[in-house]
C-alpha cells in the first residue's frame, strides 16, 4: 500500500511542478482527487489512469459530486416519503452512478474477465472469484462493492484539501509540518511514506484536529433488534446516529474546542519523564551528570522521540466504533498522511488575498466547484 501511494505521489508532484505558472493559481483539488482515485484503483484493481484521460477525469468528478450530495443531510435522507420532491436530485445521482458503473465495467471488469494474464491477487480478483464460487453472490453485488470501495477516494481527497485550507489559515501549523517533513526526508530528500507516521506526530495530530473540527457525520446505523441503551428503548429498525459534532466540540472533553489546536492530540513523553524524575532526589554527583547527559540527548531528538500521538481517546471517534467502524480508515489515514506530508514538503501554499476561505463544520465534503490556491516551490527543496 505504501509503495502504491508513494509511486502516485511522485507522479502527482511532477505534474504539479510542471503545471505551476508564476503568479497564477492552481486547481489543486482536481489534481489531488485524481491522485487519490489512482491510489484506490491501483490498490483495488491493479490499474492506474493518466491524469489527461478525459473519461477517467470525468468519472473522478462524478464521484466527487456524489460525495458532496450524500454529505448534505437532505430531509429525504431521514424522511423517505419526501422522495417525490427530490426527483431532480435523485436523477442526478442515478445519472452519475450509471456513468461510473459503465466506466468500471468497460475499463476494469470486462478487461479482467477477458485477460487471464492480469493479476489474480487483488481486491477485484477476490470479488470475481467469490462470484464464481458463491451462488448467493450476484454480479450486481460485487460491482456495487467495487464502486463503493473505489468511491472512498473522494473522502481522502476532500479531507486532504480541507487540511490544506486549514493550513492556509494557520501558516504556523503548516511551517511545523514542513520542519517535521524536512527532518524525516533529509538528507536524501526521499518521498515520505506510510512508515514515517510515527516519526511525524505533529502532522498526524494536525490531520486528527481537522477531523475533529470538521466533525463529519458518522454513517448511520440501524438497530437489528430491540435493545436498551442507558435505559432508553431502541426499537428494531431504528436509525441510530453518533452525535459526532457534540463529541468533538464539547467543553467537557476539549479545552477551547472552537480553536484549531493540533497540539491537543500530542503528548510529550520527555516532559512526562522529566516530571517523574524531578520527584527523585539524586544524592550523588555521578547520577546528576548522567541525568543531564540523558536530558540533553532527549532534547536533541524532541521531534522524533519527545512527541507522540495520544491514542485511545474515548470521545474521539472520527471513523465510528464497533463492528461497523469505517473499513477504509487505514487507507484514509495512510494516503491522507503521505499526500499532506509530501505536498507540504515541496510547496508553500497560499490563497488569493481577495478571496475568503470558507470552512464549515459538519462535513469533510467540499463544494465541487474549483478551489484555486497558489503553490510556491520551497527553496529548501529546489
Amino acid at each position: 500500500m505504501s509503495e502504491i501511494g508513494c509511486s502516485e505521489i511522485d507522479i502527482l508532484l511532477k505534474t504539479l511542478m510542471t503545471s505551476i505558472t508564476d503568479g497564477k493559481p492552481t486547481l489543486l483539488k482536481h489534481f489531488i482527487q485524481r491522485a487519490c482515485a489512482n491510489m484506490f484503483f491501483q490498490y483495488m484493481c491493479s490499474v492506474r489512469f493518466d491524469y489527461k484521460d478525459n473519461e477517467f477525469c470525468e468519472v473522478v468528478g462524478f464521484f466527487d459530486e456524489i460525495f458532496w450530495e450524500i454529505n448534505q443531510g437532505y430531509a429525504v435522507d431521514f424522511l423517505p416519503w419526501l422522495a417525490p420532491l427530490y426527483k431532480k436530485h435523485m436523477n442526478s445521482l442515478i445519472n452519475w452512478s450509471s456513468k461510473i458503473r459503465s466506466f468500471i465495467l468497460n475499463r476494469i471488469i470486462y478487461k479482467r474477465e477477458n485477460n487471464n494474464e492480469q493479476r489474480q491477487d487483488d481486491f477485484t480478483s477476490a470479488l470475481l472469484k467469490s462470484l464464481n464460487e458463491d451462488s448467493n453472490v450476484s454480479r450486481d453485488t460485487i460491482i456495487f462493492m467495487l464502486e463503493d470501495f473505489i468511491g472512498g477516494h473522494s473522502a481522502v481527497g476532500n479531507l486532504v484539501m480541507l487540511i490544506i485550507m486549514y493550513l492556509i489559515k494557520h501558516p504556523n501549523v503548516a511551517k511545523n509540518i514542513q520542519l517535521e517533513a524536512d527532518s524525516v526526508s533529509k538528507p536524501s530528500h526521499r518521498t515520505i511514506n506510510f512508515y514515517d507516521m510515527d516519526s511525524m506526530p505533529y502532522t498526524m495530530a494536525t490531520i486528527f484536529e481537522v477531523l475533529r473540527c470538521s466533525s463529519s457525520p458518522i454513517v448511520p446505523h440501524v438497530a437489528t433488534q430491540d435493545t436498551l441503551i442507558s435505559g432508553y428503548g431502541v426499537a428494531k429498525g431504528t436509525i441510530v446516529f453518533i452525535n459526532n459534532h457534540n463529541l468533538n466540540h464539547n467543553k467537557l472533553y476539549w479545552k477551547q474546542p472552537e480553536c484549531f489546536i493540533p497540539e491537543r492530540f500530542l503528548k510529550n513523553t520527555y516532559e512526562e519523564q522529566k516530571s517523574v524524575q524531578s520527584k527523585r532526589k539524586l544524592n550523588e554527583s555521578e547520577e546528576r551528570e548522567n541525568d543531564i547527559a540523558e536530558k540533553n540527548m532527549i532534547i536533541k531528538n524532541t521531534q522524533s522521540r519527545g512527541l507522540q500521538i495520544r491514542k485511545g481517546i474515548p470521545y474521539f471517534l472520527p471513523f465510528s466504533i464497533g463492528k461497523r467502524t469505517c473499513i477504509g480508515q487505514n487507507l484514509v489515514r495512510g494516503f491522507g498522511f503521505i499526500l499532506v506530508a509530501n505536498i507540504l514538503r515541496h510547496f508553500n501554499i497560499s490563497y488569493d488575498m481577495n478571496s475568503e476561505i470558507e470552512i464549515n463544520t459538519g462535513s469533510i465534503a467540499l463544494p465541487t466547484k474549483p478551489i484555486s490556491v497558489y503553490l510556491i516551490k520551497r527553496k529548501e527543496i529546489f
